[in-house]
């Protein structure tokens, strides 16, 4: 059986979306949608959570091996010589940078909204901690408190009293991509660091106007520096592909030039 999941709409040029949290693409319908007027757009479920894999078991996720399958996505969809524009947010936006250190290929013009590669900064190691943090919240007292203490991690406001609660199940965790994300996705991904020097491809680090002065976004803004890429802010703040799903995909198409609807 393939481990490929993904799904496809509308027309012209291709654009790889990669999700963010553990990959389901949840709460996307209206970017895609709009997208699709201008785009044929793919989105990428790596570990099939949308296409009837949710609740069962998943390992701790490896960054290469997203970014591989993403390859392997683009290979399936794009005809011979052709390339993709790649959109990738939050944890898709470290897979997108993955892409494209190690397969620019078939890559037209990548954006990485928000990608959370904080070792990539000069206080790196005590933001690695924190998601660390994080994650041992995660295990004592389950995705809520985890889910505070997160917010409180990207947004620089006080950490305060983590709220009390219980450690999950194995079978409630599988059956939730928020825990599958917190358990599997938050440690590995906010540890990779993308490779130093110029980008191989058009690279563009976004950023939400609504996370201005956040741990996000001066992370985006140092790495379009040191990747050599462009820096832009998009509308929202991290989710904003959630939050302002129509100003959020004309502001990308904008960055990419892609042609008027």
């Amino acid at each position: 059986m393939s481990d490929l999941y993904y799904d496809v709409s509308g027309a012209g040029p291709v654009l790889l979306i990669l999700p963010g949290g553990a990959g389901h693409p949840m709460g996307l319908e209206p970017l895609t949608e709009r997208l699709a007027q201008r785009f044929t757009v793919v989105v990428h479920d790596p570990l099939g959570l949308a296409h009837g894999r949710l609740g069962q078991p998943v390992a701790d996720q490896r960054v290469e091996e997203w970014s591989e399958r993403a390859h392997r996505v683009l290979d399936a969809v794009l005809p011979a010589g052709e390339s993709a524009y790649v959109l990738g947010t939050s944890a898709g936006g470290v897979v997108a940078l993955d892409l494209a250190a190690r397969r620019p290929g078939r890559l037209r013009h990548v954006v990485a909204h928000e990608p959370p590669c904080v070792t990539a900064l000069p206080d790196g190691e005590h933001q690695r901690a924190l998601f660390g943090q994080v994650y041992d919240a995660y295990r004592t007292a389950g995705p809520q408190a985890a889910g505070a203490l997160l917010s409180a991690v990207l947004t620089g406001a006080p950490t305060g009293e983590v709220p009390g609660g219980r450690p999950l199940s194995p079978a409630e965790e599988a059956g939730s991509p928020m825990a599958l994300f917190l358990a599997h996705v938050l440690r590995p991904f906010t540890s990779y660091a993308p490779p130093a020097g110029p980008a191989r491809v058009p690279l563009t680090l976004a950023a939400g106007a609504d996370s201005a002065g956040q741990l996000l976004h001066r992370t985006a803004a140092l790495l379009a520096e040191r990747c050599g890429g462009e820096f832009a802010e998009f509308p929202g703040g991290h989710i904003g592909v959630v939050e302002r799903p129509e100003a959020f995909a004309d502001r990308l198409a904008e960055v990419l030039g892609a042609p008027a609807r």
